[in-house]
C-alpha cells in the first residue's frame, strides 16, 4: 500500500471541555496519511488515475470547521470516517493535535488509524 501524506493541516474549531474551550475555537494541528493505489497515476501520469487528495483536504477541513469535539479523539474519528467513507480511502492514519493543551509541551493529541471496516458496524445498525 502506497500513502498520500497531508501534513500540518492548521485549522480552528470548537474542541475541549472547559467553557472558555467551548466558547472560543482553538487551534488543532492535523496531519494525514492516506493509503492507496498510487500505481496507476505514477505509471500513467495522469491526474484522473490519482486518489484526489485536494477534495479530501477540502472536505477534512470543512468537517473540523463545523466540527464542536469534546476530545481530540472524537475528532479524529470524525477526520477518520471523513477520509474513509466520503473520499473512499481504504486506509487513513490520522493525528490531530492542539498546540498549548498542556503546560510545559508544545502539543497534545492522538494518532487512530482506521480502514472502512471499522466504520461498517455503525453504518449497519438500524
Amino acid at each position: 500500500m502506497d500513502l498520500i501524506e497531508i501534513d500540518g493541516l492548521r485549522l480552528r474549531c470548537v474542541i475541549g471541555c472547559r467553557d472558555e474551550e467551548r466558547r472560543d475555537r482553538s487551534d488543532v494541528v492535523i496531519d494525514l496519511a492516506v493509503g492507496t493505489d498510487a500505481r496507476p497515476a505514477g505509471d500513467s501520469d495522469d491526474l484522473a488515475d490519482a486518489w484526489d487528495y485536494r477534495a479530501a483536504a477540502k472536505a477534512v477541513i470543512a468537517e473540523v470547521e463545523a466540527s464542536a469535539c469534546f476530545t481530540v479523539e472524537a475528532l479524529a474519528t470524525r477526520i477518520a470516517r471523513t477520509v474513509v467513507g466520503g473520499c473512499q480511502a481504504p486506509f487513513v492514519r490520522v493525528r490531530v493535535r492542539k498546540p498549548g493543551a498542556l503546560r510545559f509541551a508544545d502539543t497534545a493529541g492522538v494518532v487512530i488509524e482506521r480502514t472502512p471496516a471499522d466504520f461498517q458496524e455503525i453504518e449497519d445498525r438500524p
